[in-house]
């Protein structure tokens, strides 16, 4: 059973001519599985293929994971800009896990621009993959 404290969805806006999506989950990987399906519906909602959002959903798993050291939460956004599906991440966590070769191998073939980060002590990623009809 999932109630609300558990996982809120926290809102719905317009941003970048597009619409936006938040999510907060808790820091824990089988949480894990609602942002992956937000990750698709949103990539599909873009108009992007299967296999893209497949792409995407990977991604976003890859990334999470990297949130995941010491938090309790993990917060993403997604966006759809004109040109893409934008992503970001941060959790309340106290480091970011080091993406290894293979997680660096992954995300280089699945979306078009990633960055993990720690920014005011909190970890964060950003990613984005390009909507091929925008151009």
């Amino acid at each position: 059973m999932i109630t609300e404290r558990m996982v809120e969805e926290q809102s719905v806006e317009e941003d970048l001519g597009g619409r936006a999506v938040s999510l907060e989950i808790p820091a824990e990987a089988h949480f894990l599985r609602l942002a992956r399906l937000a990750a698709v519906d949103v990539g599909a909602r873009a108009g992007l293929t299967v296999d893209e959002t497949d792409d995407l959903r990977i991604a976003v798993d890859e990334l999470c994971y990297a949130l995941l050291g010491g938090a309790s939460r993990v917060t993403l956004k997604y966006r759809v800009a004109e040109d893409a599906v934008r992503i970001d991440g941060s959790s309340d966590g106290d480091r970011v896990e080091p993406a290894n070769d293979v997680t660096r191998a992954i995300l280089a073939a699945v979306v078009d621009e990633c960055e993990i980060s720690s920014a005011d002590g909190r970890p964060r990623f950003r990613a984005s993959k390009r909507i091929p009809s925008a151009g």
